[in-house]
């Protein structure tokens, strides 16, 4: 792999179509969302205590998948993960680039994208940590501590059971693939 998003990759404009759905029963409905105007439902599913992967990229391209704790801003549309400046997102993060936060629970998730920096100043170190201990818990103390912020510009995911209409009832005679 030469290098992530791959070259000629096209960013959608907004508003992307709200959802394609397929007659397939076999496939889920497959949302792009536009991170400016997260439905209720992504906003709650944002707020509730889940973990989350976060993907950076390795100095050879290749990526790097973690699991994280963050926190979302809907004001700024930006995504905050607290670490030590040690790691290894810490530092593929100090390259720029693109990172990656997609939080599953069950058949929901949702994976918000967009450029990753790392913040150092102590001020927004702290709000970071405020924000991450009124979702998950008080963080431990860490004088190394940074804040690799995403400013998320792509957003996709499933955040609402796909109806199954009548006539799309799933044909349990044939494995879906």
């Amino acid at each position: 792999m030469s290098g992530w998003p791959r070259r000629g990759r096209r960013v959608p404009q907004w508003p992307v179509r709200l959802a394609r759905v397929r007659r397939d029963p076999c496939h889920a409905v497959l949302v792009s969302l536009d991170p400016r105007r997260l439905p209720a439902s992504a906003l709650h599913f944002l707020a509730e205590r889940h973990l989350a992967t976060l993907t950076t990229v390795r100095r050879d391209g290749s990526p790097h998948v973690v699991p994280v704790g963050f926190t979302w801003d809907d004001e700024t549309q930006v995504a905050r993960v607290i670490t030590s400046g040690d790691t290894i997102k810490a530092r593929n993060a100090m390259r720029g680039g693109r990172a990656v936060l997609c939080q599953v629970d069950g058949w929901r998730w949702l994976t918000l994208e967009g450029p990753v920096s790392v913040l150092v100043h102590p001020e927004q170190v702290a709000e970071a940590v405020r924000r991450y201990a009124e979702r998950y818990r008080t963080p431990r103390a860490n004088p190394a501590r940074v804040v690799l912020q995403i400013q998320v510009d792509a957003a996709l995911g499933l955040l609402e059971r796909p109806p199954h209409p009548p006539s799309a009832a799933p044909d349990v005679s044939r494995p879906c693939s």
